[in-house]
This record gives structure tokens, C-alpha cells and sequence, in this order.
């Protein structure tokens, strides 16, 4: 099962990611998450990610790809994986193409208030990065985290005004990959405004449907 996730921040990709994962064994490769680590381990790539992220632009196409290859080289991608923001350009679609086949693209939609709704309610433990949410699942004690009684913070970039700008600037960034893969006939639409488990259970319906998740 080769699939691409794709939606706006707060749409809940990692959460269906993370339960497919659990379900299945299939990876969640999150080109956000190798970032971070590489930085953090202060690796050659780390340094050259950091260089672009400090400076706020977007990591070029060739260092993307020369990760996402190098990480689909893995053993655990055998089975198949679940990318999560990559491909974010329609140069960066056709390398991914060239490195292997992708069974299918799958776009995750909600209106823009359930989206801002999800988001400015989260809350995240800076130092188990456990994740909360004010009215769907919240701590048992207030603003401390469940697993490791540290203090629970709010992003800054969860308020109401910057979800709706990274929600247009997503818009704008991913409209020609969803298009080059709706050309392609491998598209699949999915309503994510629902609860998890509902958009989980409708998308493993799809993919069983469509011969691509075998059990």
C-alpha cells in the first residue's frame, strides 16, 4: 500500500496515518518529522535543512527528494508507506514517480471553520509531544499532560488567523499535485470532517474496494 496523504494542517493526516500504521505496519513518513530529527542530530542534511528553515523558505526540490529516496530505501518499506507532505510540487510528484509506484494520492477536505475549530483546541506537550484537544480529548487535569505530568502549551501558529493563512497558502501549494494526480486516475477524495475512525474506516473501504489494501 504506496499512498500519498495530502490536506491542510489540522486536517488530522497524522492521526489516520498513525492508525494505519498501528493497524497495518505501514509507515508514516512525514518529511516534517526527518527534518526535525536530521536537525537535531546536527547531521550534514540537518545543516543544510537548517539553512533554509532558519531563514523561513522551502527546502529545495533535490534535498526533498534525496531524503524521501533515501527513506523509501528502508527495510520497513517493504510492505508499502504512507508519505505525508511530500510530494508538495509537481516536480517533486514526477521524482517520486521515477523512485517508485504510488498506488494511490488520497485528499483529505473540511471546511475551513472545522479546521480552525480542530486546530486553535489542540495542545501539545513540549517534552513527550503527547497531543490534546480542549473539546474532543482533553487531559484529565487541566492543561497537564497525561503521560509525563508536564505542562501543556498551545502553538502559536494554531491561532484562528494563522490557520486560515497556511490554509490558503496550502490551497495554493497543492492544487497542481492534486491536479497531476486526478489526471492520473488515482485520486481519491475523502470528507475529513468527521471523527477519525469515521474517515479511517471510509478511506479502508476505499482502498480494499480498489484492490490496493490486501489483508
Amino acid at each position: 500500500m504506496r499512498i500519498v496523504f495530502i490536506g491542510p494542517p489540522g486536517i488530522g493526516k497524522g492521526t489516520y496515518a498513525k492508525i494505519l500504521n498501528q493497524k497495518y505496519g505501514i509507515p508514516h513518513i512525514s518529511t516534517g518529522d526527518i527534518f526535525r530529527e536530521e536537525i537535531a542530530k546536527g547531521s550534514e542534511l540537518g545543516q543544510k535543512v537548517k539553512y533554509y528553515v532558519e531563514r523561513g523558505l522551502l527546502v529545495p526540490d533535490e534535498i526533498v527528494i534525496e531524503v524521501i529516496k533515501h527513506r523509501l530505501s528502508k527495510p520497513d518499506c517493504e510492505k508499502g508507506f504512507i508519505l505525508d507532505g511530500f510530494p508538495r510540487t509537481i516536480n517533486q510528484a514526477i521524482a517520486l514517480d521515477n523512485i517508485t509506484k504510488i498506488d494511490a494520492a488520497i485528499v483529505f477536505e473540511a471546511p475551513l471553520d472545522v479546521i480552525i475549530e480542530r486546530v486553535s483546541g489542540r495542545l501539545i506537550c513540549p517534552n513527550c509531544g503527547a497531543i490534546y484537544h480542549i473539546r474532543w480529548k482533553p487531559p484529565k487535569n487541566p492543561w497537564i499532560c497525561d503521560v509525563c505530568g508536564s505542562k501543556l502549551v498551545r502553538r502559536e501558529d494554531d491561532s484562528p488567523e494563522v490557520v486560515k493563512k497556511r490554509f490558503e497558502i496550502y490551497k495554493q501549494t497543492f492544487s497542481p499535485v492534486i491536479e497531476y494526480y486526478r489526471a492520473k486516475g488515482i485520486l481519491i477524495e475523502i470528507d475529513a470532517s468527521k471523527e477519525a475512525s469515521e474517515v479511517v474506516k471510509e478511506l479502508e473501504k476505499i482502498l480494499k474496494d480498489r484492490g490496493i489494501l490486501k489483508i
